[in-house]
């Protein structure tokens, strides 16, 4: 394993003066406020149902929750802002009630539900957009000094399975992110956390490419965050489904975390965090 891996680099995020670490890969559990998300366990249609969640969440080892009311997977249906706030403002008060230590990301690309989100309780925003389907997405992040999560992605979950053409995928995405961490920066914004988007606007064969390569993405020398979890590029080559992707998605984590990822935004916390508990203990002779 190589030196440079997220065993050997000291991360730390701040959030309105909370500093989280990351000197360790972060389990990221994905915690669904929607009714047609594309994994069907997943998906917590009541308060009630998200607590029990989280609470199995954090027992298994889980760092951080990420709260989606916006079904970003291909081909969803647009919902109104202030559905996706009804859906996910509620929750985010009962957390903070029940488990106040818990540490909260919020899957948008709307500043208004970010922001809201953030008042009611939350650390980080997760954008899929980067900003693109927000324009007021940068200024609202600089404003709160928040930890910012910013994803690859072409056109918007109802078309981007059209957009997925790329002559080198690599080279575009690292202009992408080049472009976007100046943009930032010019704001102040201070800690910012690359996703490349795998699925978002991307065929299997863009995929794994991306993931071959995931290494060269340090470059930024920001932390990386992956998220394969169940995803159609871990069960349409072993002719599968969702909801018997668990064996597959662990490989790819596993290959992950050894190209340097420092996050793993997943559905199953405890396969996850022995995933990352195995790869450590690699660490110690590599």
């Amino acid at each position: 394993m190589a030196k440079d891996t997220f065993l050997n680099r000291k991360r730390t995020l701040n959030s309105k003066g909370q500093l989280l670490e990351i000197a360790k890969p972060w389990v990221m559990a994905i915690l669904n406020l929607t009714p047609d998300s594309f994994y069907t366990e997943s998906r917590n249609t009541s308060v009630e149902a998200a607590l029990q969640s989280v609470e199995t969440f954090l027992s298994e080892g889980a760092d951080c929750i990420d709260l989606g009311a916006y079904s970003s997977r291909p081909g969803a249906i647009d919902i109104p802002v202030q559905e996706e706030l009804d859906r996910l403002i509620p929750v985010i008060k009962a957390i903070k009630e029940k488990f106040p230590e818990a540490i909260l990301s919020i899957d948008t690309f709307r500043s208004e539900v970010a922001e809201a989100a953030i008042h009611a309780g939350a650390h980080i925003i997760n954008d899929i957009s980067a900003g693109t389907l927000d324009p007021n997405m940068f200024a609202m992040v600089a404003r709160l000094q928040v930890p910012y999560i910013m994803m690859h992605m072409k056109g918007t979950p109802q078309d981007m399975k059209a957009q997925a053409e790329y002559d080198n995928i690599e080279l575009e995405l690292i202009d992408y992110f080049s472009e976007k961490i100046a943009q930032l920066r010019a704001l102040g914004v201070k800690d910012i956390i690359l996703d490349p988007g795998f699925g978002f606007a991307k065929t299997t064969a863009h995929n794994y490419e991306l993931l071959s390569r995931l290494e060269d993405f340090k470059i930024f020398e920001l932390p990386i965050l992956v998220g394969v979890s169940r995803k159609s590029m871990v069960y349409l080559p072993l002719e599968s489904n969702a909801a018997e992707a668990l064996n597959g998605t662990t490989v790819l984590h596993t290959i992950a975390l050894m190209k340097g990822a420092n996050i793993l935004r997943v559905h199953d916390v405890k396969e996850a965090r022995e995933c990352i508990t195995l790869i450590e203990k690699l660490g110690q002779y590599a």
